[in-house]
């Protein structure tokens, strides 16, 4: 019964947060109205919130669903053009944010490593991990890719929403209609990306929703019939995973961070210009619609991003296939690189 209490707090603080975002039309208010809230609710009452692994679990892979929904055969027809050019883009932003990082570093009391890794767009887990391996301050880095993420996701909705959305609300999601209802015996089909994802999330970086979104796009392809997602559970997922990123979020970390926190927010913004400036080439050297290509190479995350596609009109299947692929790339590449790099750096010191 003691666990129900916080839990329920959570809930009510959560749904609060969605309900304020969606009466004033913020951006994707039941995402980011539950993560502010539950964010602000627990940094300033210093009071132990509870949010279950289990719904977090059940949001991101609703939303996996949700997204492979988008992906048809003309999809991936399109998508080859824009494969090499995207990964071009993706090695310079992240030697845009490598070489950033270390600037700032030489006029801060604080190591490269540290520095570099607290920056990299994307993988936060994996940084923290990387960084511990090479000495570097891990609690840092995780303080200063927390910053990253809470301005990247505060950011980019609200300036592409504002700047491109013609709907007078700029919360009103474009939910995929497939024709099939869901209350029929198809929903059955969801089975198969539902189990995959439980049983082998930990294959995958966020595996627990690209696993269902794969699985879904797989099968929409095919000619099976797949139902769509009723509105209310699209939006109870995203509620799920806000509250849970809110909870993740420890306003006493970034008050930490102090001074170092100006600066790495300052990064993430440059980093966010120069990914928008990134967005516009890839917009005018290939078919790409501009909203599509801003929100394909904005540093992440890719939920937000696909969320945001839905709203604006851009092509929420390319949006969320090219950010998949960065994110894949970053995990697979960018750690062993750096590691490779600085251990280098290192030996050419000692000798």
């Amino acid at each position: 019964m003691k666990e129900w209490k916080p839990f329920i707090e959570s809930l009510f603080i959560a749904i609060l947060g969605g309900v304020i975002f969606h009466y004033l039309t913020l951006p994707l208010p039941w995402m980011l109205g539950p993560l502010t809230s539950v964010m602000l609710w627990q940094g300033f009452t210093s009071r132990a919130l509870i949010w279950p692994i289990a719904l977090k679990n059940f949001g991101l892979i609703i939303l996996g669903i949700s997204f492979g929904l988008y992906f048809t055969l003309e999809t991936l027809q399109v998508l080859g053009p824009y494969f090499i050019p995207y990964i071009v883009i993706t090695i310079l932003l992240i030697l845009i944010s490598i070489i950033n990082s270390s600037f700032a570093a030489r006029f801060m009391n604080i190591d490269q490593k540290t520095s570099v890794f607290g920056s990299i767009p994307g993988g936060l887990t994996e940084m923290v991990i990387v960084s511990e391996s090479l000495k570097a301050n891990a609690g840092h880095v995780m303080v200063f890719q927390t910053i990253r993420l809470i301005i990247v996701l505060f950011t980019v909705p609200f300036i592409i929403l504002y700047m491109f959305s013609s709907e007078p609300s700029a919360g009103s999601m474009i939910i995929v209609d497939t024709g099939t209802e869901f209350f029929s015996w198809h929903i059955l089909w969801f089975f198969f990306p539902i189990l995959l994802a439980v049983k082998f999330k930990e294959l995958l970086p966020a595996g627990i929703m690209i696993i269902p979104l794969i699985m879904t796009a797989m099968m929409n392809i095919g000619p099976m019939q797949i139902p769509s997602i009723p509105t209310a559970i699209f939006l109870g997922a995203q509620l799920c995973v806000g509250a849970s990123l809110g909870k993740s979020i420890s306003i006493k970390d970034v008050k930490y961070a102090g001074k170092f926190g100006i600066v790495y927010a300052g990064l993430a913004l440059i980093l966010i210009g120069v990914s928008f400036g990134f967005g516009y080439i890839l917009y005018i050297t290939t078919s790409m619609d501009l909203t599509t290509a801003l929100l394909s190479t904005a540093p992440g995350g890719l939920v937000e991003m696909v969320l945001t596609a839905s709203v604006v009109g851009a092509d929420p299947a390319i949006v969320s296939s090219l950010q998949l692929t960065r994110i894949i790339f970053i995990i697979l590449f960018v750690p062993a690189a750096l590691k490779w790099y600085f251990n280098r750096k290192t030996h050419k010191k000692a000798a």
